[in-house]
């Protein structure tokens, strides 16, 4: 790895973007966001997989750097927000790469992969998913190419339960029964499939072949879809490279079976170990809270994996502590229960972070909430508070759309039919909308 004195935006980070004119405005660990409370900084974590070594990397940044918190974002990733010291940025890329966070200063943005969190502790989907992340981004910092992806470009790894496949990515692998193969999907769309071994192969293949096609065309692409919106071209050119077509459909994996990892307790199948899956209210915890996870992890099989959903699964506990461990994280404010009215709950960054924002969507959000009870038996849709139009950080699907409007109201919306409210009166319209079954709201992004 490059020396942390070098510049973040040298080299071949620099020469990897400088082809598209302009750069994406995604924020990485080297080059921060310039936000009203601070520098923003965006730590990949491929398939949400951390060691405690390095769990404990953001923490320290976050007390030393920043202002002591974590952020789990949707693509199981971390923020760390208010960074004001000019040197945050060489100090965060030593701590990070010191932790083995930062494999490739060239890549480190590109490095954007989700897989299912539970794979291999439940007995569902088709086995662990482990070796597809760390060989996808082998492959993919070793790929020259690769460091050209957008930091909105998104890889997704699935079981074969559906539900990282159901989360929109450019290039979605999903086991298939047997763990001899794996569907390829491009947008959305199956197009190939391949041997089991050689999928984070194909994977990469397929974003470096979309790479050379935006080249060709002379379009600045950020995603699939910006190019290809049904992946035919790009299908093509996989199939004439020897990607074998794609296969009968997997029922499980098409999307319609997924949603979000259960929260509580995850018992193995064989009862041998219990794995606790827990959410993070709002997606945002102290460095106290996490070090509380990381030292959680230390019972069990000492990984932590970041979700998608803003939550964490610790794999391996024993089963005879599995229920006071998770006593003990319920009490320290994590989500344990299904039935929390928290659970599906996001926000963005809101004020006083974000200069956009119209209001402190947080804020709003804790008091809307305050007084809510817990619903036992209910799946109710998500919720997420947007300060601004552009809805930095909403779920894909189906959910409950509030946005702050200049007026001091927010719009509540689902499948279009919208409604403006007051704050004073927004518990009542989000408990209505939450109930509402509607087919999925366009995406917005």
């Amino acid at each position: 790895m490059p020396s942390p004195s070098e510049s973040p935006v040298s080299g071949a980070f620099a020469a990897a973007t400088a082809g598209r004119g302009r750069d994406d405005a995604c924020p990485g660990a080297l080059r921060l966001h310039a936000a009203d409370d601070g520098g923003l900084a965006r730590i990949r974590i491929p398939g949400g997989l951390l060691t405690i070594r390095q769990a404990d990397a953001p923490a320290v940044a976050a007390d030393r750097l920043g202002d002591g918190r974590i952020d789990l974002t949707s693509r199981g990733n971390l923020q760390l927000r208010g960074l004001r010291d000019p040197g945050a940025g060489a100090d965060l890329a030593e701590l990070l790469g010191g932790a083995g966070l930062l494999p490739s200063w060239a890549h480190e943005r590109a490095r954007n992969v989700v897989a299912s969190p539970l794979a291999g502790l439940d007995g569902r989907g088709h086995g662990d998913l482990r070796r597809w992340i760390r060989e996808l981004d082998a492959l993919l910092c070793a790929s020259p190419g690769g460091a050209g992806l957008s930091g909105r470009f998104l890889f997704a790894l699935d079981d074969g339960r559906g539900d990282t496949a159901a989360l929109g990515a450019d290039v979605t692998l999903i086991a298939r029964p047997g763990a001899a193969t794996a569907e390829l999907r491009l947008a959305g769309r199956p197009v190939a499939e391949v041997p089991a071994d050689e999928a984070p192969r194909w994977a990469v293949r397929a974003a470096e072949t979309f790479l050379t096609l935006a080249a060709e065309r002379g379009a600045r692409a950020w995603r699939i879809a910006d190019l290809d919106p049904d992946g035919t071209a790009l299908a093509a050119r996989l199939h004439a490279e020897g990607a074998p077509p794609v296969g009968p459909p997997d029922a499980c994996a098409n999307g319609t079976a997924g949603g979000p990892p259960r929260i509580g307790l995850v018992p193995h199948p064989d009862g041998t170990t219990c794995a606790l899956s827990v959410g993070v209210r709002l997606g945002r915890l102290t460095t106290g809270a996490w070090r509380l996870l990381a030292e959680t992890a230390r019972s069990g099989d000492g990984e932590l994996r970041v979700t998608p959903w803003r939550g964490v699964v610790l794999p391996g506990l024993p089963p005879s502590a599995a229920r006071e461990t998770l006593d003990r994280l319920a009490a320290a404010g994590f989500l344990t229960g299904e039935e929390s009215p928290w659970r599906g709950v996001t926000a963005c960054a809101g004020r006083p972070g974000c200069a956009k924002s119209l209001a402190d969507v947080r804020a709003d959000a804790e008091a809307a909430l305050r007084d809510a009870l817990p619903e036992p038996g209910h799946r109710l849709l998500p919720v997420h508070l947007s300060g601004c139009e552009r809805r930095c950080g909403h779920p894909d699907g189906a959910w409950v759309d509030v946005v702050a409007g200049a007026d001091g109201r927010y719009r509540v919306a689902v499948a279009g039919t919208a409604s403006a409210t007051t704050v004073r009166d927004l518990p009542g319209v989000l408990d209505t909308a939450r109930r509402t079954s509607t087919p999925p709201l366009p995406r917005t992004t």
